[in-house]
């Protein structure tokens, strides 16, 4: 059973049923019969779906930002921009897949000799509940564009939220099957992956899931795409624009609530900016109101389940046992809703928790430095690799340490976050492989050199 929970009232929304073994074969089954006449349309057809696709989510984006606030809690101010995101990673690559999957002449001996990009067939999305349309939508459009079918496992929280996301596609006039939603469990998803059908997938989530789905895809020889867990480094130097990088790290921690690979967990302060910093940051963060994510006044939304509550608040605690310094917050709110106080503690060093683990809650952890080389050590000293920022009045020492951090990608001046032009994937324990940009097409095409004697 699949069941949707209000994270503010905590009241059951809907259950769902998971489909049977024999119902899965079956929807795979048309999703690749619909596959083979999909990949036959030319790029203009897929481009002209991908568009009207676009159209929908912005003509129906209250609807559908409504729906990612019920489901798992997110501020309807939030899920409005998630949904305007959607929208724009559909247009992006219905105007560059032209020119991404274009045939590469490559010089050699023969008459002709050239690489081509062809679909692999059905690629199935393992997707995770904090963004859910983003999420979904920068799998999808690249797959579909490039010819590809989709199988989409979503989270059991946001069903209805995979279920709509089928009806857009649909709407926009993709033909049916190709893109299929479907309501199973996780323990369902090894069958999937081992259908001869689908030839590869995709998966954001944990380091245990990922770590599941890619044994399994291992060994049934398919090609994953990982993006895993996250505790991002935001650095901020001595000459930093501190009110600026106050204003962004508070921005950075507690975007979707901190529920956010990508999300700043852990800052890396200069020594010289560490007071000014924690008084600033605790100031506002003891101003913001939790409270119903639809109330515009809101800034701090529910977790989207319980257990994200229980696990946040032992990471504090076991933190603070270890020396961490409690700055603001640490309270877990009396009343109904999966509310966590924002918190802030000082003194984050390697072997707490809040140092070691991802942190998926609004609580930051900060830790300090003198030499910029201490800084780069503390930033790479994590099992994860996605973002990274750093803030600095001095770009040739910014870029300077930029390209030593251990990371997919690195910030300056700016919050990480991602973006359809961008690739966007990580090192170490938060995956491999990249999403987004004409990368994240071509990980899931079939790369073939032809060469012509």
């Amino acid at each position: 059973m699949l069941v949707s929970i209000n994270p503010f009232s905590e009241e059951i929304i809907k259950e769902y049923e998971a489909i049977s073994e024999n119902e899965i074969a079956n929807k795979i089954e048309l999703c690749a019969n619909a596959q083979q006449e999909w990949k036959k349309k030319s790029i203009a057809e897929r481009a002209d779906f991908l568009n009207k696709t676009a159209e929908i989510l912005i003509s129906e984006k209250r609807k559908l930002a409504e729906l990612a606030s019920l489901e798992m809690g997110k501020l309807f101010v939030e899920a409005i921009a998630e949904i305007d995101k959607c929208a724009a990673v559909c247009r992006y690559y219905a105007k560059h897949t032209a020119q991404i999957l274009q045939e590469e002449m490559i010089e050699t001996e023969a008459q002709k000799s050239f690489v081509a990009f062809e679909p692999l067939g059905i690629v199935l999305a393992v997707m995770p509940w904090n963004f859910p349309f983003w999420q979904v939508f920068r799998f999808a459009a690249p797959a579909l564009m490039a010819g590809n079918g989709a199988l989409l496992k979503h989270a059991s929280n946001v069903s209805a939220c995979s279920l709509a996301i089928q009806e857009i596609f649909e709407k926009a006039g993709l033909p049916k099957n190709i893109f299929t939603s479907l309501l199973i469990t996780s323990q369902q998803v090894e069958t999937v992956i081992e259908n001869p059908l689908v030839k590869a997938i995709t998966l954001t989530g944990s380091e245990k899931a990922g770590a599941n789905v890619a044994s399994i895809a291992g060994k049934n020889l398919k090609k994953t795409v990982l993006e895993l867990g996250g505790s991002d480094p935001f650095l901020i130097l001595n000459d930093a624009d501190i009110n600026f990088a106050v204003k962004m790290a508070v921005k950075a921690r507690l975007i979707n609530c901190g529920q956010s690979c990508i999300a700043a967990k852990r800052f890396i302060v200069s020594n010289t900016v560490l007071n000014e910093f924690l008084d600033k940051t605790a100031g506002i963060f003891k101003t913001l109101k939790m409270g119903n994510p639809m109330d515009l006044e809101t800034k701090i939304a529910p977790l989207a389940k319980l257990d994200l509550v229980n696990d946040l608040e032992a990471q504090v605690l076991q933190s603070i046992q270890k020396g961490a310094e409690l700055i603001a917050g640490c309270n877990v709110p009396f009343g109904s809703g999966y509310f966590y106080e924002p918190t802030i503690l000082a003194n984050c060093v390697p072997g707490i928790a809040v140092f070691d683990e991802e942190t998926f809650g609004p609580v930051m952890a900060v830790s300090s430095f003198s030499e910029i080389d201490e800084a780069i050590h503390l930033a790479n000293r994590s099992q994860y690799g996605l973002g990274a920022a750093i803030f600095s009045k001095n770009e040739d020492v910014a870029l300077s340490i930029a390209k030593q951090l251990e990371t997919g990608c690195v910030f300056i001046n700016e919050m990480t976050k991602s973006d359809p032009r961008l690739p966007f994937g990580g090192v170490k324990n938060s995956g491999y492989g990249r999403e987004l940009a004409h990368y994240g097409m071509k990980e899931f095409v079939n790369i073939k050199t032809i060469y012509v004697a």
